[in-house]
């Protein structure tokens, strides 16, 4: 099947938010879905035109570009081709087609104009009167400094006419040139950067630029300009008539969109300039679009880089993971973006952020009658204090709690903190809602050193948790510059939406300066306003230093699981005794309960093999051994794969019938799945052939592996639905189904912030916001519950498999044995800073391994319930005797709400010694007997076995241990009185080589010789001789009667009290009868009065 064609997208603009929509589709177009054109009317590639200022100083154009032009050159001319010097100077929707000015037809099946915008003119200036100049472009800042440049413009003065940041940037531009003698900049406001500060803060700017010897108008404009009779500028005529003379004149006054080319084509255009565009940013015609400065939205247009950006942003996104192979995602839309600036004009920093005008919104008559105020905090010289001049609002007075408290205090009414200091030339203004709880906006000059902090705070929208005054107060103190009280998700460069978090992954990754940043992140190559902080930063973390761990696995090996996983995986070693020989501490052990259910899961995770090999089945703890969770009373629970909890009725209908054929108990579990508990082990592969004939696989709720991937509905059916999360849930579970790990591990989709599927509470977590996905790791309930921690923000659709690959294979191998996902990342040294650096950074180079191995891990699934009932002699395995096919029940059942269940254990739990010596006969009159054959065993030189046989009422285990021989053991765990013992792991002790069975409920190690529990003297089993005749396996037995009166199932098994006691005693736990015998515990001297062996009384 051939590979749809790749879909055109022309890109009219190749400027800086032209390019970044082109990287941006250019990095998430993983399936190579666009081909896209673009065209730029500059002969220059994608530079920065924010550093035009810069220009001035070093005048070489390639300092500026974005992209070197190597960059361009590497791209696939399949994906990407280019044209510069080459204007588009028509559009036709008809046909789809744009048109260049050398005549050149470009076909589309997506238009994107990223056209800017023009310098807005007066209606008296004329840019062809020699000395006239814009502030715009490359080409304009030439055409200044050829002017500039000539020999008679020696000492002439300059005018700059517009006081924002545009004409305070011209303004230093011009001042600088060796030709201009002064210059003078015209203001129609009173004080300097009216949009961004208010007059007090304005006043302090003003100060600066006088203290220069800039000149400042203010409060005036400009007639007329003034020519000699060559036609060349000599000066301009203000409002009151008087005449400034100038050799220069820079209109700096805003930017006009550019939409003719809309307009001509019949799109829809604002009446105040901009091409209309909706939230998607498409325009009036289907698959025409426009961003940055020539798109108008809501009526508004941007002249900020920070949302041209978002705007390629957006539309990169909805191009590239709309739709993807792990399903939809609700379309982004545009937002009120953020116009936070943080800029050094004219020698002095100043930053404005979040809602810094509210009072001028909100400055309306309140209910007593009284406008919005300011708490002014005015420096007293003489003390050298800050003192509070006016308080309008009492801060402890009562007050009543709402809901969306932070979008309330928002819209609500405000106060301000302000801090003015001539002297210093500093003034801070800070906007609070009335309650002081939260920091909506603010502005600075002087002293922006904050910035990205607050920005930060406004940006989280969450409740302070100090007063108001402190912000103030405590920036007149000492501070931290290293930026190490900022989050990780703090925004340092808002140009390029870069975090603190991903700098220093960056800088860990072996940045050395600012200049490999820009490289790796683009921080710092907008408007420079985020240089000094990332300096600092980059010196804070270059004094960090790790400290690596590492645990020996257990006595057998001197290795930690993670050393012990790359020996494996690099020796290619593939079964138990190969490694113990390898990189044993002793090369003829067999292992223990520690270290074998761990090299087991590390054998699964790199070659799969099925587990019930006979060469792995003995390292395999007893849920792994049958592939199902034991329970309580030996029985099994059966939990078949549901992927994301998505079910169809006719599976639900077979669930039932499978659970009444055999007599199950039924529950819907945390992970969205049906538990089907009491499977007796013999029932198992029926069981499984019933659920594969319908559809259903094995759940891997037996192994420490993946569980389930929880997920809520999704855009599937919720109204509030963001991303498809039902369709990425099952695309995650379909893919990382039956890998082993050091622990099991789970995870939630959730499709909206509403946090319905809880995945903040799983090892892995993803929720849906407007950008992308969070992706959460690390997070768990159980005993110890963890909050999970954000990884990375917005990770775009397509590349949450591939996080998630990284993620999950590096736990895999450096995870120490048994251990969840969130004690590994709180034992990481360097913790998610660490993590961060190597799942999303590469800081290891190890990423493309990761993402390999995993690949091949995946690719070797296969359904191990199938691959029981495709295989006799696996099936062979399950059966309860093998030397009979009768089947004894392990514990009395009861019935509770209509399901019947086992009865319960006792709180505690006995002591409780069985030895020879309690049976009636003396050993040396006791007989060999056969019970089972040696093929009933299915021994094998590559690992023990196990199984169960019968003699009269009771039950005895046999166990062959390579090299070791035969051995047997009473099959009942005297601990909690279940028969269960041939289902345990058969280890060695290393010190002594003493052979012991593990019991799968509570570990309790028997002697196998001796019977004696090696980790518990409250307990003791008893052990049996064998022998072997030819093909038979022959024990020393008792007489059947007599073995029975000592461990006879009948006598231990855990049974409900009477029907009389529990309406009695409504909580009534169990009653275990045991032998008739006065002494049940004849080796200690015990007594039992044939009742409750664990006293007289019932154990509530």
């Amino acid at each position: 099947m051939s590979a749809a064609p790749r879909e055109t997208i022309v890109v009219v603009g190749l400027g800086m938010v032209g390019i970044a929509f082109i990287e941006k589709v250019l990095d998430l177009d993983t399936d190579h879905r666009y081909r896209i054109v673009t065209c730029g009317e500059e002969t220059h590639l994608a530079y920065n035109r924010v550093a035009l200022t810069e220009y001035f100083q070093h005048r070489n154009i390639e300092k500026l570009y974005l992209n070197s032009p190597e960059w361009y050159q590497e791209q696939d001319p399949e994906r990407f081709s280019f044209f510069t010097g080459e204007a588009v100077v028509s559009l036709d929707t008809e046909t789809r087609t744009v048109t260049t000015d050398s005549g050149r037809t470009i076909a589309y099946d997506h238009c994107v104009l990223a056209i800017g915008s023009d310098a807005s003119l007066p209606s008296y200036a004329d840019l062809s009167v020699p000395g006239v100049f814009v502030y715009r472009n490359i080409s304009d800042v030439n055409k200044l400094l050829v002017w500039a440049d000539k020999e008679e413009m020696g000492g002439c003065s300059a005018v700059v006419i517009g006081g924002g940041l545009l004409g305070l940037e011209a303004a230093k531009a011009v001042y600088d040139l060796p030709s201009v003698k002064d210059v003078t900049i015209i203001h129609r406001q009173a004080c300097p950067l009216s949009r961004q500060l208010d007059a007090q803060g304005g006043e302090i700017v003003l100060r600066r630029i006088e203290s220069m010897g800039v000149t400042f108008l203010g409060s005036t404009t400009v007639q007329s300009i003034h020519t000699d009779d060559r036609g060349v500028l000599v000066g301009l005529e203000l409002a009151d008539g008087t005449t400034l003379k100038c050799g220069i004149v820079v209109f700096a006054i805003g930017i006009t969109p550019r939409d003719n080319l809309a307009r001509k084509a019949g799109l829809a255009c604002s009446t105040r300039g901009g091409i209309v565009v909706d939230d998607h940013l498409q325009t009036s015609v289907k698959d025409v679009y426009a961003i940055g400065e020539c798109a108008s939205w809501k009526d508004n247009t941007y002249g900020l880089i920070a949302p041209g950006i978002e705007m390629a942003d957006i539309l990169a996104f909805n191009f590239t993971q709309a739709r993807t192979r792990v399903g939809s995602f609700k379309l982004r839309q545009m937002n009120n973006p953020d116009l936070s600036t943080k800029l050094k004009l004219m020698g002095v920093d100043v930053a404005s952020f979040g809602d810094y005008f509210a009072e001028r919104r909100v400055r309306s008559i309140t209910p007593s009658g009284r406008t919005a105020n300011e708490s002014t905090l005015a420096q007293d010289p003489a003390a050298g204090l800050v003192k509070e001049a006016h308080k309008p609002h009492d801060a402890s007075s009562p007050k009543k709690r709402h809901g969306a408290a932070a979008a309330a205090a928002a819209e609500g009414p405000v106060e301000a903190v302000t801090y003015r200091d001539p002297f210093g030339g500093v003034y801070k203004k800070y906007i609070f809602s009335a309650d002081g709880k939260y920091l909506l906006g603010g502005m600075m000059v002087g002293d922006a050193s904050e910035y990205a902090k607050l920005v930060a705070m406004v940006k989280k929208k969450k409740a302070l948790d100090v007063p108001p005054s402190q912000f103030i107060i405590g920036s007149r103190t000492g501070h931290d510059d290293s930026g190490a009280d900022l989050d990780d998700d703090a925004q340092i460069c808002s140009c390029h939406n870069v975090s603190k978090g991903r700098i220093v992954q960056c800088i860990k990754d072996g940045a050395q300066n600012i200049a490999d940043i820009k490289k790796k992140t683009k921080a710092g190559s907008g408007c420079g306003g985020c240089v000094p902080l990332l300096t600092s930063i980059v010196k804070a973390e270059l004094k960090k230093a790790g400290v690596a761990v590492s645990n020996h696995l257990c006595p057998h090996f001197a290795l930690s699981r993670a050393d012990l996983f790359n020996v494996v995986k690099v020796k290619k070693l593939k079964t138990m005794p190969d490694i113990m020989e390898a990189v044993g501490t002793n090369p003829s052990a067999i292992g223990c309960e520690i270290c074998k259910p761990a090299i087991g899961s590390i054998l699964s995770s790199l070659w799969n093999e099925h587990v019930m090999d006979p060469v792995h089945h003995s390292n395999q703890d007893t849920n792994d051994r049958f592939l199902g969770n034991i329970q309580r009373n030996g029985t099994f629970s059966v939990v078949p794969r549901v992927p994301a909890g998505e079910i169809t009725p006719e599976k639900l209908i077979v669930l039932g019938q499978v659970a009444k054929k055999y007599g199950l108990y039924t529950k819907i579990t945390g992970g969205q799945r049906i538990d089907l508990f009491g499977a007796e082990k013999a029932d198992l592969p029926s069981i499984w052939k019933e659920l594969v004939d319908a559809g259903f696989e094995s759940g891997h709720a037996y192994g420490k592996a993946l569980r389930t991937v929880k997920s809520c509905v999704g855009t599937s059916w919720c109204r509030y639905g963001i991303g498809d999360s039902v369709s990425m849930a099952v695309q995650l579970e379909e893919r990382y189904k039956g890998i082993r790990s050091p622990h099991k591990f789970k995870g939630g989709v959730s499709g909206c912030v509403r946090e319905c599927a809880e995945a903040q509470g799983k090892d892995f977590g993803l929720i849906a916001t407007d950008k992308g996905w969070n992706i959460f790791v690390c997070g768990n309930g159980g005993a110890n519950p963890r909050h999970a921690t954000l990884l990375a923000a917005d990770v775009p659709p397509s590349r949450v498999i591939r996080v998630m690959d990284r993620f999950i294979m590096y736990y895999i191998r450096t995870a120490d044995k048994l251990m969840r996902t969130a004690r590994w990342l709180e034992s990481m040294e360097g913790g998610i800073e660490k993590l961060r650096s190597v799942i999303l950074d590469d800081q290891l180079g190890i990423c493309a391994d990761l993402e390999r191995d995993m690949d091949e891990l995946v690719g070797t699934y296969y359904d191990e319930w199938k691959a029981v009932l495709d295989d006799q002699e696996r099936q062979r395995k399950f059966r309860q005797f093998v030397n009979t096919d009768e089947r004894v029940p392990q514990a009395e059942k009861i019935v509770e709400r209509g399901q019947s269940r086992p009865a319960d254990w006792t709180k505690e739990a006995s002591p409780l010694v069985f030895s020879e010596t309690d049976v009636g006969s003396p050993k040396d009159l006791w007989k060999w007997r056969k019970v089972a054959t040696v093929h009933d065993l299915t021994p094998t030189d590559g690992g023990t076995t196990s199984a169960a046989v019968r003699y009269g009422d009771s039950q005895i285990a046999i166990y062959h241990i390579p090299n070791k021989g035969y051995f047997a053991t009473q099959q009942m765990c005297p601990h909690r009185r279940a028969f269960v013992l041939d289902h345990g792991i058969i280890g060695d002790e290393p010190s002594t080589g003493s052979l012991y069975i593990s019991c799968p409920m509570h570990k309790r190690n028997y002697d196998l010789v001796s019977g004696k529990c090696l980790n518990d003297d409250s307990y003791g089993i008893m052990a049996f001789d064998v022998r072997t005749d030819g093909d038979d396996l022959l024990l020393l037995l008792p007489e059947q009667v007599e073995l029975d009166a000592v461990i006879g199932t009948s006598k231990w098994m855990v049974r409900q009290a009477t029907q009389q006691i529990l309406s009695a005693a409504p909580d009534a736990t169990v009653e275990i009868v045991g032998p008739t015998e006065t002494t049940t515990v004849a080796s200690e001297g015990k007594v039992c009065d044939g009742a409750s062996c664990s006293g007289p009384h019932f154990d509530w």
